[in-house]
């Protein structure tokens, strides 16, 4: 970022870098990417903002098309997380350092990485501001640009994570302390939070409530925890199937559930966390806690909010079968910043890729887009150590499975998919371009048939 602000009083270096690019086709990519942090050039055929999930596989998929040299991303962070994991690094079965790659490594070689911000969004001069007043132009942009974590909008955080016995999944600085909170508890109440928000992966919140379950049942202090589930919402899960088979467990686990129940206070020193009853606004109810895991509000990156781009709360507004911008017809969304009436999932932005990337294909051949996105998604709910219902559903909270067998049932198999086959399919296949979810899979699996 501080190379990025020192842009401008580096510009003459433009010229010298478009030279080097021209003649060291054998630069390291580690190379081409620290050049980019000067914004090489000021257009970009396709320019991509994010390099999450979405940013960078629709990054490889564009070098693909376009030529590397044609593609940049704009990306301010160092490292690049593959955060499914942190479900299993706060259940203490994995470590943080494996969720963890520098971003230069995961960057399609030769594709320009800008280490910047995004300020604002021009679409009707096809152009975005970064940093430091710096323009930069393109022909085609795609926005993957995730969705904001809003500690700060619970009375008390974050400061509260400074105290022992609270942490988060959901912060590369607080996944860490949910394990240590795990390992410390003693007796009392164990209480697992869901904001009255959209979130990322809406089955992480409750996935680390069983692993607790289950380590305190390993340990010899379940019976000393009362194991609470506050959710804002009216239902355990959004798809029937799979939150019948979760309400058994629940069941058979003793686990307690508060429906509409937001937390809007966390007195970290006190170790209470004060919750809204949202059927009773106004009304709030305190609970001790020997243990709290917090999930965050969550809500459109800043720099969406009120933008040309966005719809009137802050999500990109695309079509939610071509992710092409319902007005902009150069301008595409993909992935959490998007208003895709599904379940934000890294398995939803596999999906969409690919059809974003056929999509973007004929806009770029002056065609209509004919490949629809169908809204899959897929939740692995981790429910032990080696247990995992894996949830696969579309737009109408369907079923939507990739194998021939009832997927709403615990199996150690699922478990070992979610914790050993999708970081390798992630790190290997998608975020180099070249998985576009299991559809076709599924086509085998079930011999044609949805």
């Amino acid at each position: 970022m501080a190379a990025i602000g020192a842009a401008s009083s580096c510009s003459c270096l433009g010229a010298g870098v478009r030279l080097l690019k021209q003649g060291k086709q054998k630069m390291s990519s580690f190379s081409l990417h620290t050049a980019a942090r000067c914004a090489a050039k000021d257009y970009y055929e396709v320019l991509v903002l994010g390099g999450g999930t979405g940013g960078i596989t629709m990054s490889a998929r564009m070098k693909r098309k376009v030529g590397a040299g044609n593609v940049a991303v704009v990306e301010p962070s160092k490292t690049h997380y593959y955060q499914p994991l942190w479900t299993l690094v706060g259940g203490g079965a994995k470590q943080l350092a494996a969720s963890a790659r520098p971003t230069e490594s995961v960057m399609p070689e030769g594709v320009e990485w800008i280490k910047s911000r995004v300020m604002a969004l021009d679409p009707d001069k096809n152009c975005v501001w970064l940093e430091n007043d710096i323009k930069v132009s393109y022909k085609y942009l795609i926005i993957a640009l995730g969705i904001s974590l809003h500690y700060e909008k619970i009375k008390g955080l974050p400061e509260g994570f400074h105290h022992p016995k609270i942490g988060s999944n959901y912060s590369v600085h607080t996944v860490e302390k949910t394990w240590k909170a795990i390992q410390d508890f003693k007796e009392g109440n164990a209480i697992f939070t869901f904001p009255n928000t959209p979130v990322k992966c809406a089955g992480a919140p409750q996935k680390i409530m069983y692993l607790s379950e289950a380590y305190w049942r390993k340990t010899g202090k379940r019976s000393k925890a009362n194991i609470m589930f506050n959710t804002s919402l009216g239902v355990i899960f959004g798809v029937k199937k799979y939150a019948d088979a979760l309400l058994e467990i629940i069941k058979e686990r003793n686990i307690a559930v508060n429906y509409k129940c937001n937390l809007v206070e966390v007195r970290a020193d006190k170790q209470e966390a004060v919750f809204e009853n949202l059927d009773k606004p106004g009304v709030t109810e305190v609970h001790q806690y020997e243990m709290l895991h917090v999930t965050p509000p969550m809500g459109p990156p800043d720099v969406l909010i009120n933008s040309p781009v966005s719809d009137g709360i802050g999500w990109v507004d695309v079509d939610k079968e071509t992710l092409q911008h319902k007005k902009y017809p150069n301008v595409f969304g993909i992935g959490d910043c998007t208003n895709l009436p599904t379940s934000k999932t890294a398995a939803a932005v596999a999906a969409q890729s690919g059809v974003l990337d056929k999509t973007i294909s004929l806009v770029m051949k002056n065609q209509l887009p004919t490949k629809k996105y169908d809204g899959y998604t897929s939740c692995p709910l981790v429910t032990g150590y080696n247990k995992v219902i894996l949830a696969e559903f579309d737009y109408d909270a369907q079923p939507l499975e990739t194998f021939p067998i009832d997927q709403s049932k615990e199996r150690a198999t699922m478990y070992h998919m979610k914790a050993d086959v999708m970081p390798f399919l992630y790190w290997n296949g998608l975020l180099k371009g070249y998985w576009g979810g299991p559809a076709p899979v599924r086509k085998l699996m079930h011999l044609g048939m949805k």
